[in-house]
């Protein structure tokens, strides 16, 4: 396989520059600047390990493929609301503020464009900045942006990640099925597409792979996975894996390679930043209540283990509370049962901060979405599972859940790309010799 080389400068494109858009630009500018590190971010300090293991082998991931230094990304991106990333990082309070004055000139140098915008689809949100006109016209003007955002920068490559709010979940219906009826419903103004499908679409025919980080409907509609074929462009997603989701494909693996039954799984959430507001509205909660809810199933599997998993009863509340601004806090009571059928329970409580744990993972994305496209790679890239709630596969294959199964996934596709032996831990080192 032939990687080509990567740009010294690559564009990212963020659809919404909220809460986690502008953590992502601000972090990375201050990545740049020495005031600190890309933590999270596996392309930045996560290492590879090569051959067997006594080569002693294990370069960076970053210096074992071909990714455009942190250095080399420029920004930009749509956002309902406008203003520059300065005013949207005071807005969100996810940084601190001595941080985000350091940076004040690079961050008021970036200004959001008008964002394609329906109110049907995210209903406690009020777009201010906004494309006018009808659908086909929103993807003409999204296709523009693309293009003059690559002129003005002179870049070569660009990508786009979503960052925006979470949609209201919609059933798919003969419009979404193939690619004539979903440009006739362009054309047709037709309100079952949606703002993202728009996004998806714009970027697939500028060439532009697309990384989406919502539980909305985007590269998985079946007419966007036909355009993405035919243009040659990786698209991945949905839904960033960040904190109570991570946990459960860290926790149910382990009850399931132990054999450990589990009766029921609680999960409660509290968080008051504007993705707290918006999933407020039942609409919006069940897009994302469906990719929290796939987890569970998929990774302990109650057909083949009915007498471990087959009665297990699966809760997900998301609760808006206004006082927690960013800091998110999930809250898991697991009943699990173990030899002769006795009870046990366990109890997490996740402290975290939604926007720190997604901002690494929408730069890598963003450079891994580049590295895919340069490798030729198109449509689902299911590699990249590692960073979804609830990833894109095949229409024959299920999911893969497990965390530590999808990161061996991902990095054995660098490996393959890069010429390397794939790491099966078939046998050992001894006996290879």
């Amino acid at each position: 396989m032939t990687v080509q080389q990567a740009a010294p400068r690559l564009g990212i494109l963020l659809q919404g520059i909220g809460a986690v858009g502008s953590t992502v630009i601000a972090g990375a500018i201050a990545v740049n600047k020495g005031l600190g590190l890309p933590i999270g971010s596996l392309t930045q300090l996560g290492h590879i390990r090569l051959g067997k293991r006594t080569e002693g082998r294990s370069p960076l991931i970053k210096d074992f493929v071909p990714l455009t230094p942190m250095s080399g990304l420029v920004f930009g991106g749509w956002d309902i609301f406008g203003g520059d990333v300065y005013e949207a990082c005071k807005t969100a309070k996810v940084l601190d503020g001595n941080l985000i004055e350091a940076l004040a000139d690079d961050l008021k140098a970036i200004k959001a464009m008008p964002g394609a915008f329906d109110p049907d689809y995210v209903k406690r949100l009020n777009g201010t900045h906004i494309k006018a006109g009808t659908r086909r016209d929103w993807a003409e003007a999204l296709r523009e942006d693309i293009r003059r955002f690559k002129a003005d920068n002179d870049l070569e490559r660009c990508v786009i990640v979503n960052c925006s709010s979470t949609e209201v979940y919609n059933e798919l219906s003969d419009v979404h099925q193939d690619l004539a009826a979903f440009e006739a419903g362009l054309d047709a103004n037709d309100a079952r597409i949606s703002p993202t499908m728009i996004y998806t679409y714009a970027a697939l025919m500028e060439g532009v792979p697309y990384a989406n980080g919502t539980p909305s409907w985007a590269g998985d509609l079946p007419a966007l996975q036909t355009l993405a074929i035919e243009r040659g462009v990786p698209v991945s997603g949905k839904d960033f894996k960040t904190g109570q989701t991570m946990l459960k494909t860290v926790l149910a693996p382990m009850f399931k390679a132990r054999m450990l039954g589990v009766k029921g799984w609680f999960s409660t959430n509290i968080l008051g930043n504007r993705d707290g507001e918006v999933l407020d509205d039942p609409g919006s909660f069940k897009s994302k209540e469906k990719t929290k809810l796939g987890v569970i199933d998929s990774i302990l599997q109650p057909k083949l283990y009915p007498d471990l998993y087959g009665d297990l009863y699966h809760k997900v509340r998301i609760n808006y509370y206004p006082p927690r601004g960013d800091s998110k806090e999930g809250w898991d009571n697991i009943d699990i049962f173990g030899w002769l059928g006795y009870p046990m329970q366990i109890k997490v409580d996740f402290l975290c901060r939604d926007s720190i744990l997604a901002a690494p993972i929408a730069l890598d994305l963003a450079l891994f979405s580049d590295l895919a496209a340069r490798a030729g790679r198109r449509g689902t890239q299911e590699w990249l599972s590692f960073y979804w709630k609830s990833p894109m596969t095949a229409p024959e294959v299920y999911a893969e859940h497990d965390l530590f199964i999808q990161l061996t996934k991902l990095k054995n596709n660098l490996r393959h790309m890069m010429g390397e032996t794939l790491i099966t831990h078939l046998g050992t080192e001894y006996y290879e010799q």
